[in-house]
């Protein structure tokens, strides 16, 4: 059985570094302003032998009710409903502050045990403030700095002493391969991207059910790359919710550059990408961007028109208009799905969670060589390549090296010399007679070996 710690405390004294030093890489962004962490962000954790889940959360402090602040700090009090134990953090640097006091009431009232953290104890100038922190009556303080790893032990100590007796398992069990149907049932790994405010938390709140990522009308709400859980009918995704993306030239506060980064690494990170756009603004500049970076990394794509419900037109018609503009804004993801939902309303889910499995499958997909050679052979012959420079270029046969993205070798003549338009023609035939709409499909041209290149010409 998991154990499950969520670390509280007010904001800026640490709470992403000791995730991120738990969890074993850069997970949560980290800044020197107050506030950067919105929504709780789980992970799995080791320390020493001990391993456990993980929860950072957005710093406690006060707020108008249904204010943003005051719904991170709801945010926080999930986290700590759900959690087993708790790490209350405070900066040993700075010393106690009335909202530290406060919140150790709090921390109390929640009735798990608690180990008090002081962090930023590196140095004389945090023994102070560590001894401060006994007057919060949390118990002794654990005195560490989660930047350069100091007083790991410590807390390694104090943690063994509340976490269960671990169970032995059946390690034959646990080293066994998975077969293919197990392969089959991973979660599908799931990046939500798209322009900020563009409705990417609120589809995810829908999918779950629940207000799990913090929503608001202010673009920029969400800072981290936050993964949750689905099951949609028995089917398992793991579904990133990231940060809005913007032109780089208007970026220019470093969190926001923190984030896109983050967003960029959820992208390379998936497997499968939605690209929401609003329905009323769509294919802007932005989004062509961001869907040709997305079948650059690789990534199978599915668009996502949002904000459906409120479009005068809809019907049939208007699908297809929205298929013939990605046709036609997209043309190296020729037939990429394109749904049209709606986030707030919950409509055209159904089709936008079977879209991203279609997405994956093709994604997935296998062609046989001797099924590939024969298109390739009435591809030759219905287009030939042209000639360069007087000379025929000649196209051997045609292999598939692995699949996620579909990757194939040509073998030719002169592999410098074919144009990329001859390439684009070879995709396009490809993708429609094997179906692999909208997915990347790449076409690595390699030449064949000359078998007389060896031989050294006789002198005359």
């Amino acid at each position: 059985m998991s154990f499950t710690i969520a670390i509280i405390g007010r904001p800026n004294v640490g709470k992403s570094t000791l995730f991120n030093r738990l969890v074993g890489q850069k997970l949560a962004l980290v800044d020197d302003l107050p506030g950067v962490t919105r929504d709780r962000r789980e992970g799995e954790a080791r320390l020493g032998d001990l391993e456990f889940t993980i929860i950072d959360t957005a710093g406690l402090d006060e707020g108008a009710k249904g204010s943003l602040t005051a719904r991170m700090q709801e945010q926080t009090e999930a986290a700590i409903a759900q959690a087993d134990a708790l790490f209350f953090v405070v900066d040993a640097r700075i010393g106690l502050t009335p909202t530290d006091r406060a919140f150790a009431d709090f921390a109390r009232k929640a009735n798990k045990p608690v180990l008090l953290v002081a962090n930023k104890s590196e140095g004389k100038h945090g023994d102070a403030g560590a001894m401060e922190a006994f007057a919060l009556g949390l118990g002794d303080p654990i005195q560490i700095s989660a930047e350069h790893g100091e007083g790991m032990g410590e807390l390694y100590d104090a943690l063994a002493k509340l976490m269960p007796e671990p169970v032995d398992e059946d390690e034959d069990e646990d080293d066994a391969p998975l077969s293919e149907e197990e392969a089959a049932t991973r979660p599908i790994r799931v990046a939500i991207v798209g322009r900020p405010n563009a409705g990417k938390s609120t589809l995810i709140n829908h999918l779950l059910g629940e207000e799990r990522l913090l929503t608001s009308p202010e673009a920029g709400t969400t800072r981290d790359s936050i993964a949750v859980e689905i099951n949609w009918k028995g089917r398992d995704f793991r579904v990133f919710d990231t940060a809005g993306l913007r032109r780089r030239s208007r970026i220019e506060e470093k969190l926001e550059k923190l984030s896109v980064a983050d967003a960029l690494r959820a992208v390379r990170f998936a497997e499968v990408v939605v690209l929401m756009m609003d329905t009323q603004n769509r294919f802007e500049e932005q989004d062509l961007r961001i869907a040709d970076l997305v079948e650059r990394e690789g990534r199978a794509l599915v668009l996502a028109a949002n904000k459906w419900d409120l479009m005068e037109t809809k019907g049939g018609g208007a699908i297809s208009g929205l298929s013939r503009d990605a046709d036609h804004w997209l043309p190296q993801v020729k037939g990429v799905p394109i749904v049209a939902v709606s986030g707030l309303l919950g409509e055209g889910i159904e089709r936008l969670m079977q879209a991203i499995q279609d997405a994956y499958a093709v994604w997935n997909r296998r062609v046989s060589t001797s099924a590939l050679n024969r298109w390739f052979e009435q591809a030759v012959q219905a287009n030939p390549p042209p000639a360069v420079s007087g000379r025929r270029l000649k196209l051997n046969y045609i292999t598939q090296t692995k699949a996620r993205p579909p990757s194939f070798v040509l073998f030719c003549s002169r592999a410098d010399a074919v144009p990329q338009s001859y390439l684009r023609y070879l995709t396009n035939s490809m993708r429609e007679t094997f179906d692999l709409p909208g997915t990347p499909v790449r076409i690595t041209l390699r030449e064949k070996a000359n078998p007389f290149a060896h031989k050294r010409k006789r002198p005359s």
